[in-house]
């Protein structure tokens, strides 16, 4: 039992084995001792204070939308559930700029920004679920940032309730609200993306953009993934520059038509969806398509079809999920290697008898193998595992990375590792040491 004294602490085991772990059903857990739901940045301090005169370990989480087991709790821990503050402070349209709580759920700083005529560009495919505080733990992508880059991109400044060179508790202000600024080292960059490991982000300032400009659609459906990963190549060779260019296999959009039924009948192994803001990008695409052997190719300016097209695009996870057992990758590899990488991951499938599905931000080459395994079945366990591992070393063996935007969480730290040498992980673990002596937030994580 714990014996922090913080107002409506949650011990319930049932509301603790919720809180305890993201999407991510391959990572370990741990068992909490406790979860808080703060509502403001004083009760963030309190608990962060408390845990650290008790030498409680503290694990930060949003929406639980994570999957690499960033969020997953460790034994004896206190899940901070940042849910609840879930407010959007400001939204500056003169200076294109906005303050929110992290709990803001994507989709909804989304819509509200859009009735001012602005835009907040990262778009994960969870953004109807997950938090702009998760977001920016991992540095989440999404469909957009093939043009207009991620999270990072767009954090002036945080927040965040720290320790180390400051008392355990502290609420220090990073960044700025200007559009420039060089003073000091950049402190806000560096916390977006360390998944909690450095304090608790209890506030976020952001850039924004005015409203996109209207888009064309431009699909085409390929005979292999192969030849879908040549049409990328072939486009960024080409210069082309859409707002989005996302991979589809056939098992994943056949896995979103049996659930949803939106009309889309797979006819063709791979399909590329891309999004053109100029007639001269729509017509590019569609000529690299075509010269890339795309069995047909189609443009349109129908938003209710793109939409449709989209939205299967978002719904692959869940959709996919419902089949089995499922371990997602995120690699990155250098744009003119998606074809050699895709035909890579269906050699690792084959040779490891594992079903993968894929789907890609495949502009920006950000590959998601998805590994589906039977229910109750170790043996296909395992061999998804060494595949996933497998496919990690093809990766980096190209020039990629580990992960693109899931982060390492749990289930990347070995090939994190890997990419980043002793050297480079020495530095890293003396800058938590540094900022964290008490190795209080979100340990085990990378």
């Amino acid at each position: 039992m714990t014996t922090l004294d913080l107002p409506g602490l949650l011990t319930d085991p049932a509301t603790l084995e919720n809180l305890s772990h993201d999407e991510a059903e391959w990572a370990p857990a741990g068992t909490p001792a406790a979860a808080f739901r703060p509502q403001s940045t004083e009760d963030v301090q309190a608990a962060v204070k408390a845990c650290a005169d008790q030498g409680i370990p503290i694990v930060p989480r949003g929406a639980g939308t994570g999957l690499s087991g960033g969020a997953n709790a460790t034994d004896g821990c206190l899940v901070l559930d940042l849910s609840r503050m879930n407010r959007i402070v400001e939204i500056d349209p003169d200076n294109l700029l906005a303050v929110v709580q992290p709990g803001v759920v994507n989709d909804d700083l989304q819509k509200a920004v859009a009735a001012q005529g602005l835009w907040y560009p990262p778009d994960p495919a969870s953004s109807p679920w997950s938090t702009i505080g998760g977001n920016v733990a991992t540095n989440a992508g999404g469909l957009c940032c093939l043009k207009y880059g991620v999270t990072r991109d767009y954090v002036l400044g945080l927040e965040v309730v720290m320790g180390g060179p400051v008392a355990y508790g502290t609420a220090v202000k990073l960044g700025r609200r200007t559009n420039k600024g060089v003073a000091g080292y950049d402190l806000t960059s560096l916390l977006v993306g360390s998944e909690g490991t450095l304090g608790v982000v209890t506030e976020i300032t952001l850039r924004l953009r005015p409203a996109p400009r209207p888009s064309a659609t431009v699909v085409g459906a390929f005979a292999s993934l192969v030849d879908a990963g040549r049409a990328v190549a072939l486009c960024t060779r080409r210069g082309l520059q859409p707002a989005a260019l996302e991979l589809i296999d056939r098992a994943c959009l056949q896995a979103v038509e049996d659930w949803k039924h939106l009309g889309i009948e797979p006819d063709t192994e791979a399909m590329l969806l891309a999004r053109a803001e100029t007639s001269e990008d729509a017509d590019g695409l569609t000529a690299a398509f075509t010269d890339a052997g795309a069995v047909w190719t189609e443009r349109s300016t129908d938003s209710a079809e793109a939409e449709a097209l989209f939205a299967a695009r978002r719904l692959t996870y869940p959709a996919l999920e419902r089949l089995g057992p499922l371990l997602t990758e995120d690699v990155c590899v250098p744009r003119s290697a998606v074809p050699v990488m895709l035909a890579r991951i269906e050699e690792i499938g084959a040779r490891h008898g594992v079903q993968i599905a894929t789907i890609a931000h495949a502009g920006d080459g950000n590959l998601h193998p998805l590994l589906i395994t039977p229910p109750g079945d170790d043996n296909a366990r395992i061999a998804a595992q060494a595949a996933f591992e497998d496919i990690i070393t093809e990766a980096l063996a190209l020039g990629g990375t580990v992960t693109g935007e899931h982060g390492v969480g749990l289930l990347k730290r070995d090939g994190m590792i890997r990419e980043l040498g002793p050297d480079v992980c020495s530095i890293q673990q003396s800058i938590k040491n540094t900022l964290d002596p008490l190795n209080l937030f979100n340990p085990g994580k990378a």
